[in-house]
């Protein structure tokens, strides 16, 4: 990044286009540097494909491919990703030729209804609103208006409009304080004064400290009045949708521009030592994957709560040793070679009576003979059932460009399925944690739907922050999968059900 153009008083934008990024952090860093100086930055990343993410052991490295991961960290940074060139030079000279927008309702002003309706979905969609004008201004319209046009926000002066009536529209629209951007749309009709609307246009904008973005459409027809708005700085849009998606993303960069980062806590509560006890195990077994009496360890020393857990070795053994914890219990298979369990059919639910505890344990140990015959298996684990929540999943994964990447999303065994994800690159803000969460789709039903208690949202920021510190302090765990995380109701906590390690050593 040319961070020199940080304090270039020409510069007011910087776009560039990147094929790959080799210092993912030094990027982010710059880049904050830069918007912090009032600089947007706009990037267009060619290579959105990640053909290796398939070949990824856990859940998070599945999905945690190298343009997820880019668009993750760009948004942490405050970088505005590009889809395509078009876009990038519909936003640059939005922020290049227009003040920033107060908030996020805008005005339409048109002389045909159609593109006017269109103008308005687009806007809805890309999360504008539509100004209510106040009385003054409705007053100001229908004086000066048609008895025909449509006084109402989107405001429609008629087919036959001079630039008079696009002047009297702009200037109500304008002086409006409730009006923090106009959207002005015209399509050539007999009538229409092309060159001398435009002009009308920037003559008026020069009076206010407002946005206004233009959609003149009919390219050759309108050429004239679309020269006239760019020599003016007045951006100009082919499409309504492409102005309704720059407005959006100049309001969005100034709103997250505002936005102070949470401080995340450094856990005091947390046993480094014992993790590198664990890992530096692994490696003299010349393991990579740690057993799951290891994983909850692991995780234990990083104050994960771990719901109890035994390992038993024969059927009598687990029969003791459910009786022991108390019904309902969960089984699980136990094999450095068995990553997947529930794939493997090795975990079996719902456990209720000393017979069904031997019949699980019959089974899983076929099941687990089905799916790898070269499988050792250590026995089964006996787990207590957890009292009922909502599942998602927290991951760890270290990309080649960015380093830790933490995931959060709908965790169970369908995560692959519905890819309700998203992710941050480690190490996180307490904002960055909550941000994580409300991305998600799954986000409303852990706030709580239709009769049921919101979840406990404190606990899975705190373990997400916490996954956060793991990643930093300790580089040789190079995958992590904690799924499911079972979350209760607000204040009642959260359980790690399940957990798989990888570690990475030279």
């Amino acid at each position: 990044l040319p961070i020199y153009l940080k304090d270039d008083p020409k510069t007011k934008v910087i776009l560039m286009f990147l094929e790959e990024v080799k210092d993912g952090p030094g990027l982010m860093k710059a880049a904050r540097d830069v918007i912090k100086a009032g600089k947007p930055v706009l990037i267009l990343k060619s290579g959105r494909t990640s053909e290796g993410a398939s070949a990824a052991a856990s859940h998070t490295g599945s999905m945690a491919g190298s343009d997820e991961v880019c668009d993750a960290a760009f948004r942490q940074a405050g970088i505005i990703r590009c889809q395509d060139i078009d876009e990038m030079f519909n936003i640059a000279i939005a922020f290049a030729y227009q003040p920033i927008p107060k908030s996020n309702r805008v005005a339409i002003i048109t002389n045909a209804g159609g593109p006017g309706v269109l103008t308005t979905d687009a806007a809805i969609h890309d999360g504008l609103e539509l100004a209510k004008f106040s009385d003054e201004t409705t007053a100001i319209l229908k004086k000066n208006l048609p008895a025909t046009a449509n006084i109402k926000n989107p405001v429609d002066v008629i087919g036959d409009a001079r630039a008079d009536r696009y002047s009297v529209a702009l200037s109500a629209a304008f002086k409006d304080p409730a009006v923090d951007g106009v959207f002005v749309i015209l399509t050539p009709q007999s009538m229409t004064e092309i060159d001398l609307i435009a002009r009308e246009i920037a003559k008026v904008a020069h009076h206010y400290n407002k946005p206004v973005y233009s959609s003149f459409m009919g390219e050759a027809d309108v050429a004239q009045g679309i020269d006239v708005l760019q020599r003016n700085k007045i951006p100009h849009y082919t499409l309504p949708e492409s102005m309704c998606r720059a407005f959006a993303t100049v309001y969005r960069f100034s709103q997250n521009q505002k936005e102070v980062p949470k401080p995340a806590p450094v856990f005091k509560d947390v046993d480094d030592a014992r993790v590198e006890e664990i890992i530096q195990e692994v490696k003299n077994a010349g393991k990579h994957y740690l057993t799951e009496d290891l994983s909850d360890e692991l995780l234990k020393a990083y104050g994960f709560p771990i719901v109890e857990s035994v390992l038993a070795s024969t059927e009598d053994e687990a029969v003791q040793k459910a009786e022991n914890l108390g019904y309902p219990v969960v089984m699980k298979v136990v094999s450095d070679e068995i990553v997947h369990k529930s794939e493997a059919g090795g975990v079996i639910l719902n456990i209720r009576s000393d017979r069904e505890v031997k019949e699980a344990y019959k089974t899983i140990l076929k099941n687990a003979k089905a799916y790898d015959i070269h499988a050792k298996v250590k026995g089964v684990l006996i787990e207590q059932m957890i009292p009922e929540g909502e599942e998602v999943i927290l991951g760890l994964n270290r990309d080649n460009s960015f380093g830790p990447v933490i995931m959060f999303g709908l965790g169970g065994i369908y995560v692959e399925v519905f890819k309700d994800v998203s992710f941050r690159v480690a190490p996180l803000h307490a904002s960055d944690a909550e941000h994580m969460i409300e991305e998600t789709r799954s986000a409303s039903i852990l706030h709580g739907v239709r009769g049921h208690a919101p979840r406990d949202l404190d606990k899975i920021v705190e373990y997400i922050l916490r996954l956060s510190q793991l990643a930093i302090n300790h580089p040789h765990i190079q995958e992590l999968d904690i799924n499911p995380l079972i979350v209760r109701d607000k204040g009642k906590g959260a359980f790690v059900a399940d957990a798989r390690i990888m570690i990475k050593y030279e």
